[in-house]
């Protein structure tokens, strides 16, 4: 890869750090410490933490709509999150924390969307699309530097100090990438005129959208809730802030890994077997409370997660190559629709059994839903594909 290339890929990485590892996932590091020191009940949070994943929801909608001056989309939308970021630790109104979280979440979905979408057509054009996991390493890297940051700058600064630095930090890496993508022309998409070959929802792609969605919905409630769940567990309370940057590491380089698994299997089994172990991970605390549970817990979410996001993103840009960010816009969406519904269904099922057992639980059902819903619609799409090229033969 050339220095540009490698620009153009770091610049991705950084603002899948800032979109999704600070102003979407910091969220769960600092949440233990600001519900206990503004009193917030389990499920005031959860409607905090619904908030942002609404404006998700809207963002990654409206970022499919988006074909011309991407790049100009992208930078007005990174601005406006990193001032969400900065804001959430000037002010301790629940109504502004509503506000700015759906704000931090609007922009976090079109930088997503604008972010993949840029980034696998610039190295499809170059040839180098085997390069467009790595993009999704910024998420990993993100939850990481949340999870080692969030309690160093909390000790000192308490939780609104903690928003303000890393709000600082997401401005230096917009400035880096700024400064790494100023001489890099961004293609305008175009388009594409509506075919039947052109339509999205056939084949295998609708059950792909279910599945994802499903997926949304099971593990952003260990996404959200883990660190908070642990501290809650007195026994293993010191491992909270640690277990996010366990997860944050897993995180980091999963997508590379996942991706390059897919030259040995067919992407649908890869995705199985991600989805398998995510379900292991999601329900290991139901059953065990030790410190080497909730570290394998966190460990299997950041690898899995991550994993899923890359390899569904990139088998739908691969099913629809000239719709990239038509795709990648409709799979963020109902993934981002699933995580809306997934805190407030968490946080009234801990209120009615008063246990963080439950919502685990229900979390380690849907995603067992979206596995089957994986393997059975690539059954099926498969044998309405048989049957249609029989079809043909016969005519």
């Amino acid at each position: 890869m050339s220095r540009n290339h490698i620009g153009v890929l770091t610049g991705g990485i950084l603002l899948l750090v800032v979109a999704m590892g600070i102003s979407r996932f910091a969220f769960t590091p600092i949440l233990p410490f600001m519900r206990i020191e503004e009193g917030m009940s389990f499920e005031a949070a959860g409607y905090l933490a619904s908030s942002n994943y609404i404006g998700y929801f809207v963002g990654a909608l409206g970022a499919g709509f988006i074909y011309r001056h991407k790049k100009n989309h992208l930078l007005i939308n990174v601005v406006l999150n990193v001032l969400s970021i900065l804001w959430m630790g000037l002010t301790h109104s629940y109504i502004l924390w509503i506000i700015l979280r759906f704000v931090a979440g609007a922009t976090a979905g079109f930088l997503f969307v604008l972010t993949s979408s840029i980034i696998m057509d610039y190295l499809a054009s170059h040839l180098l699309s085997r390069w467009s996991g790595y993009v999704f390493s910024g998420i990993g890297l993100g939850i990481a530097i949340s999870g080692l940051l969030v309690p160093f700058i909390e000790t000192t600064f308490s939780w609104e100090g903690t928003w303000i630095g890393l709000g600082i930090l997401s401005l230096l890496f917009l400035i880096i990438t700024m400064i790494l993508w100023r001489r890099i022309d961004i293609k305008d998409g175009e388009r594409v005129v509506k075919t039947r070959e052109t339509r999205i929802f056939q084949g295998f792609m609708p059950w792909l959208v279910i599945a994802y969605g499903l997926e949304g919905l099971g593990y952003i409630i260990t996404g959200t809730f883990l660190v908070d769940i642990i501290y809650n567990i007195e026994s293993i309370r010191s491992f909270a802030s640690f277990s996010w940057v366990i997860a944050g590491i897993a995180a980091t380089p999963a997508a590379p890994i996942w991706m390059a698994m897919i030259s040995k299997m067919s992407t649908v089994k890869v995705l199985a077997i991600a989805y398998i172990l995510q379900i292991v991970g999601i329900l290991l605390p139901v059953f065990s409370q030790t410190a080497w549970s909730v570290i394998l817990s966190a460990l299997l979410f950041g690898f899995t997660f991550v994993g899923i996001v890359s390899l569904s993103t990139a088998y739908a840009r691969e099913l629809f190559p000239k719709q990239s960010g038509t795709v990648v816009s409709i799979l963020t969406t109902a993934y981002a629709l699933g995580q809306i519904m997934g805190p407030i269904l968490a946080g009234g099922i801990e209120k009615i059994f008063n246990t963080f057992k439950a919502p685990l639980t229900f979390a380690g059902t849907i995603v067992i839903f979206a596995l089957v819903t994986l393997l059975l619609g690539k059954l099926y799409s498969d044998r309405k594909k048989a049957g249609q090229v029989i079809e043909l033969r016969n005519e």
